[in-house]
């Protein structure tokens, strides 16, 4: 037509522009082998759905997942790998810390992985079904979160036992996935939410306990998972920190490295007011999701090599830092595990080293606690601004 051969030498121009800037693109990938070339070379596709034990050793990992998945429960895993650059320096650190952000889980904490494993494989045995079964488990919080929002998209009722102590958002956010919840003595811990489990499974007709404290498929899916992760991830792994809730994380994270390089070094971490694993006594602290104030049967003790104590102060302390001084709005015990990463960082011996540290959750779920007091008051009181 007449308004199309007017707008032609216009559209000529133009498609030219775009045709050479993709020639352009492509020249430039060609002459970067080391860069952008090469890594796409390096990330054969991935599925989402759980590794076999046997294979994952030769597995690497996709970290652009398939764009569309057929429900939530597929979008779990393949989280970021992320250097710190700020806080390392300030506490003097000598080797280069990575943070592995397990806050950017669907349901914004490390558990969404043990949560999908646990009831997925229990799916496969036999153990329990939709619509029938009736899940029941202690958590501190984020253990639930995460077998809620998959009890939700396969159609369970789900039951929570869990410490009055834990934050507000918690038992929210648990409620708003349809989850029951179950408040239970804070001076109890958690020894006192798994007896009351215990207690709800023996009177509720088909009940099912999935026992992370004790579920094999719990330390698997960081074994399937979160190791080979890592191992894409980084050339190579020198320190691995994380603190123990379940022991999960530890244990099948620590033995996939240690597979990859035995001499993989590996820290635990733990609350000091509750220094179970060191030998010394429970008790409350306030670094929620780890130290459960007993030594739990999945963890296998075996597999670190070294237990830091760290603070409930400290960990609050760092966790802002983090916020503030890297970008990275985390919870308590991610602020542990920092400060940690960052004591054997700071130690001669480890120069020129790799050290990564499990952020386990998002900091959004601890506004309530007395990590943001502060800011919670600050925020109450600020004036509204008047209008000229």
């Amino acid at each position: 037509s007449r308004q199309a051969r007017q707008h032609l030498p216009l559209m000529k121009p133009t498609l030219s522009l775009l045709v050479l800037a993709a020639a352009a693109l492509v020249l430039y990938t060609a002459s970067r082998p080391g860069n952008v070339a090469s890594t796409i070379a390096r990330m054969p596709a991935r599925s989402i759905a759980p590794l076999s034990v046997r294979g994952a050793a030769g597995r690497r990992v996709n970290m652009c997942p398939k764009a569309t998945a057929g429900d939530v429960t597929e979008l779990v895993g393949n989280t970021p790998l992320v250097k710190l650059n700020t806080i390392p320096g300030k506490e003097g650190a000598v080797a280069t810390i990575y943070a592995k952000l397990e806050s950017m889980e669907p349901m914004s904490s490390v558990k969404d992985r043990i949560g999908r494993s646990m009831i997925l494989e229990a799916e496969k045995a036999g153990k329990i079904t939709p619509g029938k079964t009736v899940l029941v488990e202690p958590t501190s919080g984020n253990t639930g979160i995460a077998l809620a929002f998959i009890a939700a998209a396969r159609g369970y009722k789900l039951i929570l036992t869990m410490p009055e102590s834990m934050s507000i958002e918690r038992r929210m956010v648990l409620r708003a996935l349809g989850a029951e919840v179950v408040l239970t003595p804070k001076a109890k811990g958690m020894g006192g939410a798994l007896a009351k489990a215990e207690e709800i499974v023996k009177s509720t007709p088909d009940a099912y306990q999935l026992q992370q404290f004790a579920n094999p498929d719990n330390p698997k899916a960081h074994y399937t998972t979160t190791g080979p992760e890592i191992a894409s991830q980084l050339e190579k792994t020198d320190i691995f920190v994380s603190g123990i809730g379940t022991g999960g994380t530890i244990t099948g994270t620590g033995q996939y490295l240690k597979e990859q390089n035995p001499d993989t070094y590996i820290v635990a971490v733990e609350p000091t007011e509750s220094a179970v694993l060191s030998g010394g006594k429970p008790g409350p602290h306030p670094i929620q999701g780890i130290g459960a104030g007993f030594v739990p049967p999945v963890l296998n003790t075996e597999i670190y090599d070294e237990v830091l104590q760290v603070s409930g102060a400290e960990a609050m302390d760092m966790a802002r830092r983090m916020s503030t001084e890297e970008g990275i709005l985390c919870g308590i015990s991610s602020g542990a595990a920092v400060v940690a990463a960052a004591k054997v960082a700071a130690r001669p011996e480890n120069a020129g080293k790799n050290v990564v540290a499990i952020i386990p959750s998002f900091g959004e779920r601890y506004l309530s606690t007395a990590m943001f007091e502060a800011l919670r008051k600050e925020a109450y009181d600020m004036p509204t601004a008047e209008l000229s």
